[in-house]
């Protein structure tokens, strides 16, 4: 009974893992149920009696019944025998949960579909460990289906796995490993737990010493387990991926023809989070202007998220081999900078096969087979990466007018822009659109209704937080009401908004321009970002930036200019009217925003070259000082243990001294009445404290204290052993005769203060051994790790006693032996 349960407790356990890739609990509970089941079912299948075959088809059996139960109640015969309806609505959740998976990113909706495969998996994971432990008695291999949950949020999530689920997870194995032992030994008869007798005499029952056996395994596993989470802490690691951890290509990174289509969304969160603002890339430009470099343009929203179609490589489209596309809607008429970049990505970054670039671009020069999707111009490989490269970019900017734009439309005759960048989900959120239309009351043109869309995200109403997640309809609803949410959730908003009001629009997702730093722009694992792309025909697709400043890494975030709000004109008197800013040009903070306060991400606050203050990190001999003075004050940790205790042990006498200040002479008297007992109690701790630090000052030095020896042997080994001086023999002499007869005397006489005699004591141990020794001792002192041992086998032994604890008596087999001579003589009426 006791193997089963552990099993299905271990899977329980490793299951928590799961966490992460839900939205809400009801997965877990329904998957517990689940464990219940094929653990019962194991249960009651185990005994010796039930052929061992008939455990896993019953346990399947019972886990299909409950599914069914769980998540097609309604098809059910009297809700719990199966039917055919039952089933085949049962597949067809099974379809549509195949389906979610492949739709949304971690954290997943907890709905029915989803959840069906998620308790499925575990209770399936549930028989396998209850057939290799409990069926096959090989419980070590129960540990690779336990291992294919930890896998799971492994491969999906860019973020490890959290330390206390992992412990919970490996301590689930080890009880099931402890289970199986403990199993195999009842075999051969009943394992006694319990290590001591309280019992005395002829009827003390006689019990066996398992302590060695039970406590090395356990020790061996916690010691496992405490490496497992401490040791890659202490290691030196390498720098952290700062880029998405999702592989592109056919999966070896060496070729292929096909792409694996990253999930930005699911990984933007967990890269403005990370602890550590790692470069990503550096990069120098012929104006020295930052610029976005983008990587992915998500033209599909479901209802759910933002997602990118396919791109399309065709052979002809290498960028090795000609220029790139030209940009859709991008007319002559349009003024165009040309601009040269030169792009460096850290060796560090592994796993990037879509390159960060400026939008637009007309060529690129890169190593590999490059290749460029028409319609968004963004450039991946299924055979290279982008990182150690260098690439060479020329693109053409175009440099629209606000008055221009006015004069653009959204609409185009192009099928595929509008069937593709204005497409929404039947069940948006009225709210939404009954928002969007709000926010353009009496706007006249589309150009109008985006810089107003993107000067209400802006306007300080709403606030940039990493503390809420989710880019779904109900979650962009709940985000226009709270108005709280980082940058994905700010573009993704407007895309949606903007596409509601007629506008082709996209989520283009990259990073942001960086800082200046030692001659040219750096960017960080910190400016991923996310920002709106819209399409106005003439201009092609632009970039607008809604997401407020502030926030890890936003700060570099800048407003585009043709997208700043006009001023409304001035009254009379007041100065010159405003003017419609024209490009990168207009830096008039008073023409270009009018009464609104300037947003500080604008190019012209503060962006000249070199005067973007950023922290260029701390420096290497910094940090490098700084991990030598953490290890120091770890490693002194049981040396400030060893003061504190020997601090304590001499403050015993002082509560003495305050306690009766003729304690020179005191003298300890049995039965002492109620007025005395203070001041012995004080003495005798004060005593035994003396002894104590005595015997932690044998461990320090390695003189060695067997438990066995009284305090007389122990005071004659050491004199004779260290050859002490007479003076010296006496005070040891003194310190072991106070502690015998305060253990042992009932009357134990006069006892005068020990602090001088175990100084003098101290003073010659430490005189009389090597200069190593002394130093040891005092830094890292024996007797303070024997305390944490000490500690660490109570722990143990707790364990112990929780595995002696029944809910039930146990059936007595026999009486005790040490209690039958007892029981004859009660049968036969002999007295003794």
């Amino acid at each position: 009974m006791r193997l089963p349960i552990a099993a299905g407790l271990a899977t329980a356990a490793a299951s928590l893992t799961l966490y992460p890739l839900f939205r809400g609990g009801t997965w877990f509970w329904a998957g517990m149920g689940a464990i219940i089941v094929v653990a019962t079912v194991s249960v009651l299948t185990a005994r010796h009696t039930t052929p061992r075959w008939l455990g896993p088809p019953a346990e399947l059996f019972a886990l299909f019944v409950y599914l069914t139960v769980v998540f097609t109640l309604d098809d059910n015969w009297a809700w719990v025998v199966p039917t055919k309806e039952s089933v085949l609505a049962m597949a067809g959740l099974l379809g549509d949960g195949f389906k979610d998976i492949q739709r949304f990113a971690a954290p997943v909706p907890d709905n029915p579909p989803i959840a069906l495969l998620a308790v499925g998996g575990i209770g399936l994971i549930a028989v396998l460990v209850d057939l290799l432990a409990v069926r096959m008695r090989r419980a070590a291999l129960a540990g690779l289906p336990l291992l294919a949950l930890f896998t799971v949020p492994a491969a999906v999530l860019p973020d490890p796995i959290g330390w206390p689920a992992f412990i919970i997870g490996a301590l689930g194995y080890v009880g099931l490993l402890t289970a199986d032992g403990r199993e195999r030994v009842s075999h051969w008869g009943r394992a006694v737990l319990v290590r001591r007798s309280r019992g005395v005499g002829a009827g003390a029952r006689m019990q066996a010493d398992t302590a060695p056996l039970s406590l090395t395994g356990k020790r061996i596993g916690f010691a496992a387990i405490a490496l497992a989470i401490t040791l890659p802490a202490l290691l030196p690691t390498l720098e952290p991926s700062p880029l998405f951890g999702f592989g592109v290509g056919s999966g070896d990174g060496r070729g292929g023809n096909t792409i694996t289509i990253p999930n930005p969304i699911a990984s933007l969160r967990g890269q403005l989070t990370q602890p550590r603002n790692a470069t990503v890339l550096t990069y120098g430009n012929t104006d020295n202007v930052p610029r976005y470099l983008r990587m992915y343009a998500l033209d599909t929203f479901d209802g759910e998220q933002w997602t990118m179609s396919q791109p399309k490589g065709r052979p002809e489209d290498r960028v090795s081999e000609g220029p790139m596309p030209p940009p859709p809607g991008l007319s002559t008429l349009v003024p165009l900078r040309p601009i040269r970049t030169v792009v460096t990505v850290s060796d560090d970054v592994e796993g990037l096969s879509f390159l960060p670039l400026p939008y637009p671009s007309s060529s690129v020069e890169v190593e590999g087979d490059w290749r460029a999707d028409r319609s968004s111009l963004m450039v991946f490989s299924t055979r290279e990466t982008a990182g150690g490269q260098t690439y060479r970019v020329t693109g053409q900017e175009p440099q629209p007018s606000a008055e221009a734009l006015r004069t653009m439309p959204s609409a185009t005759d192009d099928r595929e822009i509008l069937t593709r960048y204005l497409a929404l989900p039947p069940d948006l959120p009225r709210q939404i659109r009954v928002i969007a239309h709000e926010r353009v009351a009496s706007t006249d043109t589309p150009y109008e209704m985006a810089v107003k869309l993107q000067s209400w995200f802006t306007g300080g109403d709403f606030v940039y937080s990493l503390a809420t997640q989710g880019n779904g309809s109900d979650a962009l609803a709940d985000f226009l009401r709270n108005r709280t949410g980082y940058c994905e959730q700010f573009a993704a908003a407007m895309a949606v908004m903007a596409r509601v009001l007629g506008i082709p629009a996209r989520v283009g997702i990259g990073y942001t321009g960086g800082a200046f730093i030692g001659g040219s722009w750096q960017v960080r694992t910190h400016d991923l970002h996310a920002w709106p792309e819209l399409y106005f025909q003439g201009a092609g697709w632009l970039r607008f930036e809604p997401t407020p400043a502030g926030g890890l890494g936003q700060a570099t975030a800048r407003v585009p200019d043709y997208s700043r709000p006009v001023a409304a004109t001035s009254a009379p008197g007041d100065g010159p009217s405003a003017r419609p800013s024209g490009g990168t040009d207009a830096t008039d903070p008073a023409d270009t925003l009018g009464p609104r306060a300037r947003d500080p991400r604008d190019p012209d606050a503060g962006l000249a070259a070199g005067t973007l203050g950023v922290d260029a990190g701390m420096p290497l001999p910094v940090k490098i000082g700084i991990g030598v003075g953490a290890l120091l004050l770890i490693g002194l940790i049981p040396a400030a243990a060893r003061a504190v205790v020997r601090y304590r042990r001499r403050r015993a006498w002082t509560q003495v001294g305050a306690a009766d200040p003729g304690v020179a002479g005191a003298q300890l008297q049995p039965r002492a009445p109620e007025r005395s007992r203070a001041p012995a109690a004080h003495l005798g701790n004060a005593v035994h404290a003396s002894w104590h630090e005595l015997i932690d000052t044998l461990y320090d030095l390695n003189l060695g204290h067997e438990a066995s020896e009284s305090p007389r042997a122990l005071a004659a080994r050491v004199v004779r052993q260290c050859e002490l001086d007479e003076a010296t023999a006496a005070s040891i002499t003194a310190i072991a005769s106070a502690e015998e007869r305060m253990r042992y005397a009932r009357t134990p006489g006069r006892v005068q203060a020990l602090e001088g005699e175990l100084r003098r004591v101290r003073d010659a141990l430490y005189a009389g051994v090597t200069r190593g020794r002394r130093l040891r001792a005092r830094l890292l002192p024996p007797s303070t790790l024997r305390r944490l041992k000490e500690a660490g086998e109570k722990v143990l032994d707790g364990f112990d006693r929780l595995e002696t604890l029944r809910l039930w008596p146990r059936r007595r087999d026999a009486e005790p032996i040490g209690d039958e001579p007892a029981k004859e003589h009660a049968l036969t009426g002999t007295r003794h």
